[in-house]
């Protein structure tokens, strides 16, 4: 017979007291267990965390409670990798490498083993769980899920069990990346237009040794995750280290070396847009003053009051929605006149608007035998710019370049309508056999979302720049259950993009963080049409039996209240 063993039968962590002002640690006997890492926490630099404090295998000690140290030990690894060695044989220890993606299982986990025999020295073990989640080596975090078993060969030595063959890679529970890891968004430039920072979101361990700015920094320094890789750039020469971070009552300072040009004035402003936007979204320095020398020199100076336009969508609170083909513009109070121009009247056959940004904005639409764009200004007349009867929705790129996939010929079409010229964009082989559904495009000219069929959505990015910009890195975002459909997608900033799925028993609408998976439901009480969204604004139209019905989402992401009654389909925003 197999005994299965459960998680707290034989080996618990225990979370440390620290006594205050005593600096004294009640350390439990039977180990692992965990410190307040809180010397910091008035320091906005740093993070205060849990640390893990594994202990060597006991002589004592069966399989089990060995292959539960063993993972405490993966756990401490980054602090103190000499206690993991402790549980491995020398050959293992030889072998063995923390390298890898480091896999992340739910807390509760179970570990099999087999019924001891007489005069046996080495056993087979088996660790069963749920798999949560990867975490690459590039720090990008990953959801996944499904069941998950690892198996691990022991021997019995005179001073008790050792491990005898591990698969490269650590094996963390959610506790210990919770307790460890901290999700960090990171900020580099858009390579095609150079004039917008990107946000890309990792998870990063926490270091005893440095502060969480250093750590952060010293990432930022590095190339972006495999999702981004070619789609944006950095101010940082290849060769820039962080010598030093210090923090005084009102400001930081942090010391660079390597080849800046401390003359270049476009450089210094992209790399401050960097290091405010890196340090300041994850709640470190905000408010104070960044100081940045170079060789320990003054290279240049951010204040919390300077104007940040790295992350401006020149969108502004524009919104729209369309009635019986003609678009409106929506008021804080609700409706709105007809725009001026032709995409303010009334006609039948025009569908699924994009309105793309800048002060003099044009608006596209789908219509049966492709795509038209009008000017929204009294002159503003519809022109068919794109042809082709299986298109996508138009979406559009803060270049000002109008984007659609024409489905029938497996092609990606760029409209620039400064040129007033369409070009194939290439795309990777893989969408030639796929149904694609809708392609949009996000706020910050890199990321892009694509459905393929009813139940798929993928997240990829456009790389390069000019005419050799293409489509990259496509990698799945979520997916839905047989039968049901993926109704709509919204870019709502550029990290979280609305998924709404339409199923037998109603619909959901989630909002995923796309660079970590990370999903919020929103609550739904009616059925909507159609979404759409920019930063805290989200609105989706409602068919009732008098017509169409705009809603709002209201700010605590609660409730859905009326815009409009009536006539108020079909909501957009610019760009997204």
């Amino acid at each position: 017979m197999t005994r299965i063993s459960r998680l707290g039968t034989a080996l618990g962590i225990v979370a440390a007291m620290v006594l205050g002002g005593s600096g004294c640690t009640v350390i439990p006997p039977n180990g692992p267990y965990t410190v307040n890492n809180d010397e910091g926490a008035g320091d906005p630099l740093s993070k205060p965390f849990q640390r893990m404090i594994a202990i060597p295998p006991q002589p004592g000690w069966g399989a089990e409670d060995t292959i539960r140290g063993l993972q405490a030990a993966m756990a401490a690894h980054a602090d103190d990798p000499s206690v993991l060695a402790d549980y491995l044989t020398p050959e293992a220890r030889a072998k063995w490498t923390a390298a890898g993606p480091v896999t992340v299982i739910q807390d509760e986990y179970e570990v099999v083993v087999p019924p001891p025999r007489e005069s046996e020295t080495s056993m087979k073990i088996t660790l069963k769980a749920h798999v949560a989640a990867l975490i690459n080596e590039d720090d990008s975090y990953k959801p996944t899920g499904g069941s998950w078993e690892r198996t691990f060969e022991l021997v019995k030595l005179p001073e008790g069990y050792r491990v005898s063959s591990l698969p490269a890679g650590l094996l963390l529970t959610q506790s210990d990346v919770a307790r460890a890891y901290r999700p960090t968004n990171l900020y580099y430039v858009n390579r095609s237009t150079q004039d917008r920072l990107v946000v890309d979101r990792v998870r990063l361990r926490l270091d005893t040794m440095e502060t969480f700015a250093q750590t952060v920094l010293e990432r930022l320094l590095e190339p972006p995750t495999e999702a981004l890789r070619g789609a944006v750039t950095s101010s940082f020469p290849a060769d820039t280290k962080i010598e030093s971070i210090r923090s005084g009552e009102d400001r930081v300072i942090i010391n660079l070396s390597g080849q800046l040009d401390t003359l270049d004035l476009s450089t210094e402003e992209t790399l401050r847009g960097q290091i405010r936007n890196s340090l300041n979204r994850n709640e470190i320095a905000k408010g104070r003053v960044i100081e940045i020398l170079v060789d320990g020199e003054p290279y240049t100076v951010d204040r919390p009051d300077s104007v940040d336009q790295w992350l401006d969508d020149d969108v502004r609170d524009s919104a729209y929605y369309v009635d019986k083909g003609a678009v409106h513009y929506l008021t804080k109070d609700g409706a709105g006149g007809a725009v001026a121009g032709a995409a303010g009247e009334q006609r039948e056959g025009y569908s699924h608007f994009a309105v793309s940004a800048g002060p003099n904005p044009l608006i596209a639409a789908r219509t049966s035998t492709g795509i038209s764009v009008a000017g929204l200004a009294p002159e503003g007349v519809w022109q068919e710019v794109v042809q082709g009867d299986d298109l996508t929705p138009p979406t559009w790129h803060r270049d000002g370049s109008l984007w659609t996939y024409d489905g029938k010929n497996g092609t990606l079409l760029k409209y620039d309508p400064v040129r007033q010229r369409t070009d194939p964009v290439r795309v990777p082989e893989e969408l030639d056999r796929l149904d694609i559904n809708q392609f949009r495009i996000a706020r910050d000219g890199v990321r892009v979302a694509v459905t393929t069929g009813d139940e798929t959505v993928q997240i990829g990015a456009l790389t390069g720049e000019g005419t050799g910009m293409k489509l990259e890195n496509l990698q799945l975002l979520t997916n839905t259950e047989t039968g049901n459909e993926i109704k709509d997608i919204a870019w709502r900033d550029d990290e979280h993009l609305l998924v709404l799925v339409q199923a037998t028993a109603g619909q959901t609408l989630n909002e995923i963080n796309v660079g970590d998976g990370e999903t919020t439901g929103v609550p739904l009480k009616d059925r909507l049409q159609s979404v759409a969204a920019f930063q805290d604004q989200v609105l989706a139209d409602v068919t009732t039996k008098g017509g169409s019905k705009l809603m709002a989402l209201s700010q605590d992401q609660q409730t859905w209240t009326a815009k409009i009654d009536t006539d108020g389909g079909a909501p957009l925003f610019p760009l997204g």
